[in-house]
This record gives structure tokens, C-alpha cells and sequence, in this order.
């Protein structure tokens, strides 16, 4: 319904602002890294919104980039994720870290999030798998389920994230994950 405030802003109390648009003051819910990258009060600002409508209440949320939008709308498909708890991981991890999190599926890094328990950490990973992925953002590209299979197998293997990367661009397009593991851990040794 409403998909994009422009306006003054006139307040930031975290993680609510509120956006004056042309007399009408929009309170609107920011994840932290949109917070961080407003600017002063006073200015003339643009959000790109969620609105979402419960029953004892109607809550606008904003959002810096299209891709933090996306995911949370990604992020409140899942059963037992509403919006606080969507804020609150795009809050505490950027759209980049959530995706890369979510192609390596660690749910470590998930649980790090206030609010996050193992179970939905595993849950998040398992109903975001292929939807926010590689396209979200993440270091390393990834075109295929075989290439996201060899590089969380070199991550689980300890090597770090750039490398693993690396070994994986040297990779054909086409290789299968045992070969392509195979041949990720030739090129590392050298």
C-alpha cells in the first residue's frame, strides 16, 4: 500500500523516525543500518517501506535499499519470524552477512542475533536457502547448488572465506561437488 516515504526528517529515537511528508508525520521502523546512515534531523530523507497490518496495530517499516527491503520481506514469509524479529536480524547483520550466512548455512552466525534461538537460526537457513543467497550480496559467487556445495565444504574444512572464493572461481562452471572439491583443494595446496 505504501511503498516509499519521501519527507523531512523529525525525529530518530531507534529503531523508530519519524518522516514529516508534506504535514503528515510517518512513524516508520528502521533496521540499525539504515538508522546509521540517515541523515541529521531536519533533512529531507527517502524510505522505502513495508506496511504491515496486525490486528491491534498498522506499522510502517523503512528501509535504505531495495535489498534490505527484500529481505525482510523474505524474512517475515517464515513461519514464526514477524517483523520485530526481522528488524532485529537486519539490525544485527547487513543483507550482505544474512546471505552469506545463509549460502554457507551457518547458523552460528545467526544466533549471535538478540532473539534468535538454534532452532529458528536452522529454520531461517532452511526456508531462505536458494531465495536469499548469492544474489543477496554474498563475497563469493555462487551460480550453482554445486558450487554453494564445495565452498561450505572448504569453509567446513577451515579455510576462510576469500580463499575458498578463490578456489571456486579457478573451478569449470560445470563441475560436480565431489570432482569440484577435489579440484578446490588441489589449487589451495599449491
Amino acid at each position: 500500500m505504501i511503498g516509499k516515504l519521501t519527507g523531512t526528517l523529525l525525529e530518530k529515537n531507534p529503531p523508530e523516525v519519524l518522516l514529516d511528508c508534506h504535514g503528515v508525520g510517518y512513524e516508520v521502523n528502521v533496521p540499525m543500518s539504515t538508522f546509521y546512515n540517515l541523515p541529521a534531523v531536519g533533512e529531507r530523507v527517502s524510505l522505502l517501506t513495508q506496511f504491515i497490518v496486525r490486528e491491534d496495530a498498522q506499522l510502517l517499516y523503512g528501509f535504505g535499499t531495495a535489498t534490505e527491503r527484500q529481505a525482510f520481506r523474505e524474512l517475515i514469509k517464515i513461519s514464526g519470524v514477524g517483523p520485530r524479529t526481522a528488524l532485529s536480524i537486519l539490525s544485527g547483520m547487513g543483507v550482505g552477512d544474512l546471505a552469506q550466512a545463509i549460502t554457507l548455512q551457518e547458523a552460528g552466525r545467526l544466533v549471535k542475533v538478540p532473539g534468535i534461538g538454534k532452532k529458528t537460526a536452522e529454520r531461517l537457513l532452511l526456508e531462505l536457502k536458494g531465495k536469499l543467497g548469492a544474489e543477496m550480496g554474498t563475497h563469493a559467487q555462487v551460480t550453482s547448488d554445486a558450487q554453494a556445495d564445495i565452498l561450505q565444504a572448504l569453509v567446513a574444512l577451515g579455510y576462510n572465506d576469500k580463499e575458498a572464493a578463490a578456489a571456486l572461481k579457478a573451478l569449470p562452471a560445470d563441475v560436480g561437488v565431489s570432482d569440484g572439491i577435489k579440484l578446490a583443494l588441489k589449487a589451495l595446496a599449491k
